[in-house]
């Protein structure tokens, strides 16, 4: 396996192909919705490949000087159960850290949310609707 960050246009592509198949086709998100503003060309994707096929990303945005907002994990189904999005996170959390954050935020849909607290997120908000998803914002500090 190898992991790649960067805002290439293919590893974009390696990320939406992840992102396609996980939330739109398996999970049946409107493709609309999961495709949003925040996909723009300076948007810096984690992927990790096995071989040239992606099979796991998320990505990340500074809110502010101490702050990164981690999202849009997700691992393939026959890819999970290999700490593959434990890896995508904590390589977003070490881009944080390197850049000055001293704090990572996550809105997780309620299903994942105990998948983050494993590794070190507490829960900073009530429940909430992201396209019709109930969800949580979770925080770490790094």
């Amino acid at each position: 396996m190898k992991i790649h960050i960067g805002n290439e246009i293919w590893n974009k592509a390696a990320a939406f192909y992840v992102r396609m198949s996980v939330f739109v086709l398996e999970r049946n998100m409107k493709l609309e919705e999961e495709f949003d503003e925040q996909d723009r060309s300076s948007l810096v994707y984690v992927v990790i490949y096995e071989n040239k096929q992606p099979v796991s990303t998320g990505r990340y945005e500074l809110l502010d000087d101490a702050t990164i907002r981690i999202g849009r994990i997700a691992t393939l189904k026959e890819y999970r159960g290999q700490n593959l999005g434990r890896t995508v996170i904590q390589t977003l959390e070490k881009i944080g850290r390197k850049k000055g954050c001293t704090q990572a935020v996550i809105h997780s849909e309620q299903s994942a949310a105990s998948f983050y607290r494993e590794i070190g997120y507490t829960t900073a908000s009530e429940e909430f609707y992201e396209n019709e998803v109930p969800c949580v914002l979770l925080k770490k500090d790094l």
